[in-house]
């Protein structure tokens, strides 16, 4: 039997992004969303409302900067999510992260968190609240890589947001191999099925 809750967000697992941005006079500021995700590949979508500095932010320098909150800066990441860029102008300063100036786009990356997408600004539909980035470039720490120098989740150690209880979680152990374990439903193979 089910429970019914009506219109809810439960999608899971959400991953918790921090959206960093340069105010007009060259101010730092990052915040905490969980709305958002990869589109076609090459773009991200994130939900921000209008009223959020760095949508202003984004707007103005027309690009931005998503790193993926991990354990390690969780308090970090939850504190810019709670304050407002727009009463605290140098809440990324007190949280206490640093940054680097982008190479690739007008923004900053923040130093601390080891995975970042850096984004140039698409479009941003202020009634949706929908805005679409091409990726430019994603950038990993070493420290998150394994020794085929890929990302590794296990190190990366991402959190997810839970909204159904507003909770963070940590990311969970492998549990399969993605475009393998379900072929053992397909039946027999021919030599050409088998690629994907």
């Amino acid at each position: 039997m089910r429970k019914d809750f009506g219109a809810q967000p439960f999608l899971y697992p959400q991953l918790v992004m921090v959206i960093a941005s340069y105010g007009e006079d060259g101010t730092p500021d990052a915040m905490n969303a969980a709305w958002g995700g990869v589109a076609g590949g090459d773009k991200v979508f994130l939900c921000l409302s209008a009223n959020h500095k760095t949508v202003e932010n984004i707007l103005n320098r027309k690009a931005f900067t998503v790193s993926v909150a991990d354990e390690a800066h969780l308090v970090e990441a939850d504190y810019v999510g709670l304050v407002s860029g727009n009463e605290v102008p140098d809440k990324l300063e007190r949280s206490g992260l640093h940054v680097t100036r982008s190479k690739f786009v007008d923004a900053p990356v923040i130093d601390e968190l080891p995975l970042v997408l850096e984004c140039r600004l698409v479009s941003y539909d202020p009634e949706t609240h929908f805005l679409l980035g091409q990726i430019v470039n994603a950038g990993a720490d070493e420290a998150i890589l394994d020794e085929a120098g890929k990302i590794d989740p296990a190190k990366l150690r991402p959190i997810t947001f839970d909204p159904a209880n507003r909770a963070y979680w940590g990311l969970g152990q492998k549990v399969g191999n993605a475009f393998a374990d379900g072929r053992r439903l397909q039946g027999p193979q021919t030599e050409n099925s088998a690629s994907v």
